[in-house]
C-alpha cells in the first residue's frame, strides 16, 4: 500500500510543480521578462520545486536522511542521467552561451561549500543562511549579466489567452497545495517502504524519490533539447543543481537543522563531486557530444550499482 501511495503523492508532487512553472512563466510573459531569465530562474526553480518540498517535509518530519540524500541525489542524477540523455538525444549541439564562463562554476561552489558545512556533523541554521545567500548571489549576477548581452530578446505572448490575475492566482494556490500534500506523502510513504523492506531511509531518498523529483528537470530538458533550445536545457540543469545545494538545503535546514555522518555517505557525497567537476570539465572543453552522454551514463551506472548492493 505504501508503495502506491508514494506513487500517487509522487505524480501529485510533480504535477503541482508543472502547475507553478507553467503560472510562473504566464507572469514573466506579463511583464516581458526575457527568456533567459525566465529559463535560468523561474524554470530553473520551479523544477527543483518537488526536491525542495520533499527535502522540507523530511527535515519537518524528523528525516535528515531523507532530505540531505534527496539534495545529493538529484545532483547526481541531474548531471548523469538528464544532461547525458539531452547529449544523447541532440543532433548538434552549439550553445550560444558560454556556460563554463558564466554557470558551470555556480554549480560547483555550492558542492565545496557543503562539503565545509558537513565537517561539524550538522548543517546548522547559519549554514542554511549562507546557502540561501550563495543563491541571492548567483540571481543577482543573472540579472546582471542578463543587462549585458546585446541583442537580447523579449517573450511576447502569442496567441494566448488575455492574462488575469483571477486565473493565474487560483491555479498558483491550487499547485502550492498540490506540492505540499504530494511531498507530505511522498516521505511518510517513502518511510514506510524502508521500513517494510529494511532499507535505509538514505536509499530511499538517494534513489526513489531523488529520481520522482528529477523528473520535471527531465521533461523540461528534453522537451527544451527536442525544440533545439539548447541553451534553455543546460541552463536548467545548471540552474537546479545550484537551487538544490542551496534553497532546497538551505530551506530544509532552516526549518530544522539536520544532522549528517558524512563518514557514512562518503561514496554518495563523492559521487555528486565528480559529476559535478565533469560538468565544469565539458563545459570547459565544450565537449558537447554523445561521448560526453555515454561518460556520464558510465558514473550513474556506478552510481547506481553501488546504491542498489546496500538495499
Amino acid at each position: 500500500m505504501d508503495f502506491v501511495i508514494f506513487v500517487i503523492s509522487m505524480g501529485v508532487l510533480i504535477w503541482g510543480a508543472d502547475v507553478l512553472i507553467v503560472q510562473s512563466e504566464r507572469i514573466a510573459l506579463k511583464f516581458n521578462i526575457p527568456e533567459f531569465i525566465i529559463g535560468a530562474t523561474l524554470i530553473a526553480l520551479g523544477t527543483s520545486l518537488p526536491e525542495m518540498a520533499a527535502s522540507i517535509a523530511a527535515s519537518m518530519n524528523g528525516k535528515p536522511d531523507i532530505a540531505i540524500a534527496n539534495v545529493i541525489g538529484s545532483n547526481i542524477l541531474n548531471i548523469t542521467l538528464v544532461l547525458a540523455t539531452v547529449f544523447l538525444i541532440s543532433r548538434n549541439i552549439n550553445p550560444a552561451r558560454d556556460f563554463f564562463a558564466k554557470d558551470s562554476t555556480w554549480a560547483l561552489v555550492p558542492v565545496l561549500v557543503f562539503i565545509l558545512m558537513i565537517f561539524d556533523g550538522i548543517i546548522s541554521r547559519f549554514d542554511a543562511a549562507l546557502l540561501l545567500l550563495l543563491m541571492g548571489a548567483y540571481l543577482l549576477f543573472l540579472l546582471q549579466d542578463a543587462k549585458n548581452i546585446p541583442e537580447l530578446e523579449e517573450i511576447t505572448e502569442e496567441e494566448e489567452e488575455p492574462f488575469s490575475w483571477f486565473k493565474v492566482i487560483p491555479f498558483l494556490f491550487l499547485g502550492f497545495v498540490l506540492v505540499i500534500a504530494g511531498a507530505h506523502f511522498t516521505i511518510e510513504s517513502a518511510s514506510g517502504i524502508a521500513r517494510e523492506f529494511g532499507i535505509s531511509e538514505w536509499v530511499i531518498g538517494i534513489i526513489m524519490i531523488s529520481l520522482g523529483t528529477s523528473l520535471p528537470e527531465l521533461v523540461v530538458s528534453i522537451s527544451a533539447a527536442a525544440k533545439g533550445k539548447v541553451d534553455m536545457a543546460i541552463g536548467n540543469i545548471i540552474g537546479s543543481n545550484m537551487a538544490n545545494t542551496t534553497v532546497v538545503l538551505g530551506a530544509a535546514a532552516l526549518v530544522q537543522p539536520m544532522p549528517i555522518e558524512a563518514t557514512n555517505y562518503l561514496f554518495d557525497i563523492t559521487t555528486m563531486i565528480v559529476a559535478t567537476l565533469l560538468l565544469v570539465f565539458l563545459t570547459a572543453n565544450k565537449l558537447y557530444t554523445k561521448s560526453a552522454g555515454i561518460s556520464l551514463v558510465i558514473i550513474l551506472g556506478l552510481f547506481l550499482n553501488h546504491t542498489l548492493q546496500q538495499m
